[in-house]
């Protein structure tokens, strides 16, 4: 499938579930890859805020994104589980306050708006975090636990138990996305009735109101608890109409409250950033545990993509750059030069061969009779590669060198020893400015990664002399 956006701008407002604001919310065509983000243009500089699991900063009854200081959103996940049931990647979404509008408690008024605009296809391919294998978490405090296995399509089933006999245990299941906007998207919000008063006074729910919440009467109340409750919520009356449901509306479903908690596991694992092809089994589900769950698909997919980008390493293919080659660019000889050829060069990545032979002279010293390469050897020779990448287009690049900065995320994770090929791939993570250089680095052996790191440097020109 192709990337997806709107057509044109469309907005929607209303009032924020917790603040209680009035806010405008308006939906934005964006380029491929862009993704899902929040620009907050009521805040000076307009500060963007990915929707991305690394943002959050609160899952109190909601899910809130934060990019630092005051930019941040809250209450995102009707809108990102609508972007998500209408199959749309990309788009920019402006808000003029600090919480998306509840509107009716679900996701239908975004739906509604959205499928208005108008959704087109882009040019770019879709990018998928394909489940491969069973990836689980489980909260023992809360029961919550979330379950993906693989699947060719991206399905969900929810299960909730509050242990209310109003509510009793319920079931929902999407068994396709684009079933979303009918079965799963009108689905509202919901609370109990003994929750209201703790969110009251916890400075929540401000905008809550019987039109955009289901509220659950889970234990016999009298008149006048009912008259107090109707004076915080500033409702002239309210009555129980039916079993344990305080509302003027009737329930859209049968089982809402669970399409409701299948609509919420949908907008949070928006937020690992790519569709998931995927079966997800979310039992008693909480946005706590959907960003935890959410944290490790992407973890996992971040994996996954690495190991779908190992180098292709052909050992009969002339090489880009030989020793000698690398001798010419680098102040780097025996023992200390640990790059063997370069099979790969492009502006934007390098591909290095490091032979680990057992003749290396740091074999003799490093575990004796179990001999590992060094790790700070191995980023050594990362750093190396990368600096070939660094110098490839400054002019009389033999009279510049690079100086490392920092190193971060460094991470080693399988042995290297002798008679292995480490494969050293480098690539840019931003284009090089004003000669500071940015790159990701990862070390294969075979199709097993032994290490990454995220490296720093900065080209500097030699001194005369040296």
């Amino acid at each position: 499938m192709k990337q997806h956006t709107i057509a044109r701008d469309t907005s929607i407002s209303g009032i924020g579930l917790h603040t209680g604001r009035q806010v405008t919310m308006t939906f934005k065509a964006a380029p491929e890859n862009h993704g899902f983000k929040f620009m907050r243009i009521d805040l000076e500089g307009q500060p963007v805020i990915p929707a991305d699991v690394s943002q959050v900063i609160s899952t109190n009854r909601g899910t809130t994104l934060s990019s630092g200081g005051d930019a941040r959103v809250s209450t995102v996940e009707h809108t990102l589980a609508a972007l998500v049931g209408l199959n749309i990647d990309n788009v920019l979404i402006e808000i003029d306050g600090p919480e998306a509008p509840i509107m009716d408690g679900s996701s239908k008024m975004m739906t509604d708006a959205l499928s208005s605009a108008g959704i087109v296809e882009q040019e770019c391919d879709r990018e998928y975090l394909e489940i491969t294998e069973t990836i689980s978490f489980k909260d023992d405090l809360t029961g919550s636990e979330l379950i993906a296995f693989p699947s060719s399509k991206f399905e969900l089933t929810a299960l909730i138990d509050f242990h209310s006999p109003v509510l009793g245990q319920q079931f929902a299941a999407l068994e396709d996305i684009t079933n979303f906007k009918n079965d799963i998207g009108p689905a509202r919000t919901f609370v109990f009735v003994h929750e209201l008063e703790q969110l009251i006074h916890q400075g929540l729910i401000k905008g809550g109101d019987l039109d955009n919440a289901i509220v659950i009467a889970d234990r016999v109340m009298g008149e006048v608890e009912l008259e107090s409750l109707a004076k915080r919520l500033e409702k002239p009356s309210i009555r129980v109409d039916r079993e344990g449901i305080l509302n003027t509306t009737d329930l859209r479903f049968k089982n809402e409250p669970a399409r409701h908690k299948l609509l919420d596991v949908i907008g949070d694992l928006a937020l690992v950033g790519k569709p998931i092809k995927g079966k997800i089994v979310a039992t008693k589900p909480g946005h706590a545990a959907n960003v935890e769950f959410a944290k490790l698909l992407k973890s996992f997919g971040v994996e996954q993509r690495k190991l779908k980008r190992v180098p292709k390493y052909d050992v009969d293919a002339k090489p880009i750059m030989t020793v000698a080659d690398i001798e010419a660019k680098l102040p780097h000889r025996h023992p200390f030069l640990l790059v063997d050829k370069i099979v790969e060069l492009s502006d934007t990545h390098v591909v290095g061969i490091k032979n680990v032979t057992f003749t290396e002279g740091f074999f003799r010293g490093h575990f004796p009779g179990n001999p590992v390469m060094p790790g700070v050897l191995q980023i050594e020779a990362m750093a190396q590669t990368g600096g070939l990448l660094a110098l490839q287009n400054v002019p009389e690049g033999e009279h510049w060198d690079t100086f490392f900065l920092k190193i971060d995320n460094a991470r080693f994770k399988q042995f290297v020893s002798p008679g292995d090929t480490l494969v050293i791939k480098m690539e840019l993570i931003s284009p090089i400015r004003r000669g500071i250089v940015h790159m990701q680095a990862t070390a294969y052996v075979g199709s097993k990664i032994v290490s990454e790191a995220e490296l720093t440097a900065q080209i500097v020109k030699r001194s005369h002399g040296s």
